[in-house]
């Protein structure tokens, strides 16, 4: 029942014929390349550029894997120096204060699942060993990666998003420019 109430407050129809239209068939696609960079970061950094909608995952000195992300609409773009504090497969997602107080129907805790905005994996970003409450994590809204549509976060596509927490350490620099 809780997660029949969690998923009607944020607009979902929780009857078995509605969750079957709604409950992605696929991990989304994958738009990890290999790209040469000049950027001199050590490998393992993460490069962020949110006017270009792309992360970067150095690999070397001039080359990194590259990704289609979605980023901040207006209003809630930011740039800066964090770490990966912690990483988490199929995370619940609690939405933080400041945006229920936008949104005040948006339910305490969305349980794991098809359902979920933080998608198949978050990766959380921490500054000064506290807990900057924006993450690099999936979305099954496949149409908000590559777009100006989030309140701070950086979506990727499930498929692509397991493959870089794979590739990415707890400890690891992101720069956010």
């Amino acid at each position: 029942m809780l997660i029949a109430a969690a998923i009607a407050s944020i607009g979902l129809t929780p009857s078995a014929d509605a969750a079957g239209e709604r409950v992605p068939r696929s991990l989304g696609p994958r738009t990890r390349v290999v790209v040469a960079t000049p950027q001199d970061y050590p490998p393992g950094t993460i490069i962020i550029l949110s006017d270009k909608r792309t992360l970067d995952l150095v690999l070397s000195r001039s080359r990194a894997i590259r990704y289609r992300i979605g980023v901040g609409r207006d209003g809630f773009r930011w740039s800066g120096v964090v770490r990966v504090g912690r990483k988490a497969e199929w995370p619940d997602w609690r939405p933080p204060a400041e945006m229920k107080a936008r949104a005040p129907e948006l339910p305490e805790l969305v349980p794991a699942g098809p359902f979920n905005p933080m998608g198949a994996r978050g990766i959380y970003l921490y500054r000064g060993g506290a807990d900057t409450l924006y993450r690099i994590h999936g979305t099954n809204e496949q149409s908000t990666v590559g777009e100006f549509a989030s309140s701070g976060c950086f979506r990727m596509s499930n498929a692509d998003v397991i493959d870089l927490f794979d590739r990415v350490r707890i400890g690891a620099t992101v720069v956010v420019k």
